[in-house]
């Protein structure tokens, strides 16, 4: 008789496509082009990412589909007015994140 073993390292393919697509997000969210942007968004998906729910991460992406990374970064810090579309939880948890990131990096000496 044949024994069958599964590892329990076995992931289902939602796991599977799930990390596949968290990884292409946070390749997007660390190459956007302008630095200060990169510098928010990269860390925010690779620290929070695994806990967004589906929902977020289709709104993350949606943001990362912006071509101008100067007013993406100016709706991040609240420079400039969110578009409706973009004003969603996520874009509430990257500001959050963001004056955390900053408060941390400034207590650490930079600035």
């Amino acid at each position: 008789m044949a024994e069958h073993f599964v590892h329990a390292e076995t992931t289902s393919d939602a796991e599977t496509a799930r990390r596949e697509r968290l990884g292409r997000i946070t390749f997007r969210a660390w190459r956007r082009g302008f630095r200060e942007a990169d510098l928010v968004l990269g860390p925010f998906i690779e620290r929070e990412g695994a806990g967004l729910s589906a929902d977020e991460l289709d709104q993350l992406e949606a943001l990362l589909t912006e071509d101008n990374d100067h007013e993406l970064y100016a709706w991040i810090i609240e420079t400039q007015p969110t578009p409706p579309e973009h004003d969603t939880s996520l874009m509430a948890k990257v500001r959050a994140f963001m004056r955390a990131h900053v408060a941390a990096a400034v207590a650490q000496g930079a600035g």
